[in-house]
């Protein structure tokens, strides 16, 4: 659980690191399921010939990248490919209830948490693939900005763990603290923030180890910079907020992980989780969008 200076701190800066928080039983079965899932895409790919090896004697950090050398469609892909909605996996459902990754959250929205469905595995390759230094980047933004108007008054966890150790060399977050408590998302035309937006409070760069979890406000501006190493990047981007309020996107399924009061209304199945999932994927294939609304405002309620 957090302690009073760490739950200080998220709310004076907009963002926390707690080291060590996991422990590698937490992460390594996620890391295994991703390294089948990236198994099954090699040879899929030999059998339609795309690429002429499969790279099987290169681990998770390195073998995706070494099939994306070889097949430019699979890069352009590869992030789609290895998300959380088209995985759901038993393994990263655990994660995404796991009592240590809860005990943070709660922390912070109290104890009457719901998973958000905004949850994503990113694979951040290395940035001289294919298209260089302008790929695998993510811009300045707010996580506010993904979700869909009917959620700009709650308040929304972003949990963010990397899944192996991040700096600047392959891409850890950049943040700039305090921005929050503006209470306001800065639109650009686009997604992200606009450079007249960008406020100019300067930016943090935020190296983490694996095993660390980073909490962040979805008004803390963030972005991530091009991956310079050999290397993939993989991290895991979840949500979470306080149960009875809405995620913005509300056509897929959001799930309570942890309930204090009604415990028997936790969703254990990962079965039906995944289930969920795939019904809802074949009504909505892709995320409904919103659109951007300059100057509005975001009420922040952290907890009752």
């Amino acid at each position: 659980m957090l302690n009073s200076a760490q739950i200080e701190h998220f709310q004076t800066e907009g963002y926390l690191v707690v080291p060590d928080s996991l422990l590698e039983t937490d992460l390594q079965p996620v890391v295994e399921e991703y390294d089948g899932v990236v198994d099954r895409l090699a040879a899929d790919l030999m059998r339609e010939g795309r690429v002429s090896d499969v790279c099987a004697g290169e681990g998770f950090s390195t073998r995706l990248a070494s099939l994306c050398r070889q097949d430019q469609a699979l890069y352009r892909d590869a992030d789609q490919l290895v998300d959380i909605a088209s995985v759901l996996g038993p393994e990263t459902f655990g994660l995404l209830r796991n009592a240590r990754v809860l005990d943070l959250v709660e922390g912070i929205v109290g104890s009457e948490i719901t998973c958000s469905p905004i949850q994503h595995v990113r694979c951040k390759l290395p940035a001289d693939l294919w298209d260089g230094a302008s790929s695998y980047t993510a811009p300045w933004h707010q996580d506010a900005q993904v979700h869909t108007e009917e959620a700009d008054p709650q308040f929304i966890l972003t949990v963010w763990i990397p899944l192996v150790d991040t700096d600047e060399a392959n891409g850890c977050l950049k943040v700039i603290p305090r921005v929050h408590r503006e209470s306001r998302v800065l639109w650009s035309e686009g997604f992200g923030i606009s450079q007249g937006n960008l406020p100019g409070d300067e930016a943090v760069s935020v190296p983490m180890h694996r095993r660390d979890v980073m909490l962040l406000h979805k008004l803390t501006p963030h972005c991530s910079e091009p991956n310079q190493t050999s290397r993939i990047r993989w991290s895991m981007n979840l949500r979470y907020q306080k149960s009875g309020t809405p995620s913005g996107r509300s056509c897929y399924p959001d799930f309570v992980a942890r309930s204090r009061t009604h415990p028997e209304s936790e969703l254990l199945d990962w079965s039906e989780w995944r289930s969920k999932w795939m019904a809802a994927l074949e009504t909505y294939p892709t995320k409904q969008p919103r659109q951007s609304r300059p100057e509005a405002p975001v009420t922040q309620n952290l907890r009752d």
